[in-house]
Order: structure tokens, then C-alpha cells, then sequence
């Protein structure tokens, strides 16, 4: 009886132990989580930003051609010389991002596009594709979201992921294509505004 009692206080005191302990291992990880989001949004927020200024730079070359414009034929010339001006800014932005070193901070980059996609679609269980350059990287920061595995197969962009659940019911294309694309209508927008020119 005595020997059964120490058995089961030893057995307690190992799960109290290792409880404390898995408890704490997750509150770290998710305070290093939250630090490692907060400092990959200024990155962001500085890429935004110098595609606006790329974008004004290029627009301020081109204002002199838009001004006293007032014909419609001259209004269409400025609305294919802003588009061009705006095609040029995402097309050097693309070739730089395409060329960027997979390091540190891309590495934080992919885990924060992972942790936005799984919070969209609301669970870690899913499947992610992403292209061959950035399978590594997606693979290193993979451990960190249960459930969730890396696809075989390879998809066709500069960078980032698709995020799709198991079931297949839902996706979210949160590759940086797609992440340009949804920019490069506000910063049409916002040359157009600056010139009086339709969208």
C-alpha cells in the first residue's frame, strides 16, 4: 500500500512538473509570436511606403505631361501614361522582391503572412502551398503551427503562401503577388486623385 501511495505522489508530481512546464514553453512562444509580429509590421509598413514613393517619384515625372490636359483624347493619354507609370513602380518592386535574400527577416515575413492566413481561416489545420524558392523557409517556421503541413507540390509566384484548410473548403492566397495586387489599386488611386484623373 505505502509503495503504491509514493508511486502515485511521484507520478503527481511529475505531471505537476511537466504541466508548469508546458505551460510556460507556450506562454514564451506566444509572447516571442507576438514580438516577432509587431517587428515584422514597421518592415512592412516601410515597404508600403517606399512603393508609394517610388510611385509618387515616377507620377512627379510624368505631371508635367498630364498638366493642362483637357481634351479627351489627352485625358486617355494620361490615363495610359499614369498606368504605365504605376506597371513600372510594381515591376521594379517584383524584380526586388524576387531577388531578396531568404534570410532572418524573409523568415519572419512567411511566418507572419502564416499566422494572417491561419487566423483568417480560423484553424491551423491546413494545408500550405508555396513556391520551390521559399519551401525551406515555409518548412523551418512549419512547427510552430499545429496541424498544418507543407504541400508537395509547388505554385508559381515571387513569394509567400496559399493557405488551405484540410477540408478544402476554404483558402486564402496570402502570396506576395496577391498582396501587391490588392496594393496596386489604392496607389493608382492615390497618383489618380493627385493628377484629377478617372480610375
Amino acid at each position: 500500500m505505502g509503495s503504491n501511495s509514493a508511486l502515485e505522489q511521484t507520478i503527481d508530481k511529475i505531471l505537476t512538473q511537466t504541466e508548469k512546464t508546458i505551460l510556460s514553453n507556450l506562454h514564451s512562444a506566444l509572447t516571442e509570436s507576438n514580438q516577432v509580429l509587431d517587428d515584422s509590421i514597421p518592415k512592412l509598413e516601410q515597404e508600403y511606403d517606399k512603393i508609394i514613393s517610388d510611385g509618387k517619384k515616377e507620377a512627379d515625372k510624368i505631371e508635367k505631361q498630364l498638366v493642362g490636359s483637357s481634351d479627351i483624347g489627352a485625358r486617355n493619354s494620361a490615363l495610359l501614361v499614369l498606368e504605365k507609370a504605376v506597371d513600372d513602380v510594381f515591376t521594379k518592386a517584383i524584380e526586388q522582391i524576387s531577388n531578396m535574400e531568404r534570410s532572418g527577416d524573409y523568415s519572419k515575413l512567411i511566418k507572419t503572412l502564416l499566422d494572417e492566413s491561419t487566423k483568417i481561416l480560423g484553424t491551423t489545420k491546413v494545408v500550405i502551398y508555396t513556391n520551390s524558392k521559399d519551401k525551406d523557409v515555409v518548412q523551418s517556421v512549419l512547427s510552430q503551427f499545429s496541424g498544418a503541413e507543407l504541400s508537395s507540390e509547388t505554385i508559381t509566384c515571387i513569394g509567400g503562401v496559399v493557405v488551405k484548410s484540410k477540408a478544402g473548403a476554404m483558402k486564402f492566397d496570402n502570396t506576395l503577388d496577391a498582396r501587391i495586387q490588392r496594393l496596386k489599386p489604392l496607389i493608382r488611386k492615390e497618383i489618380a486623385t493627385k493628377f484629377g484623373v478617372g480610375n
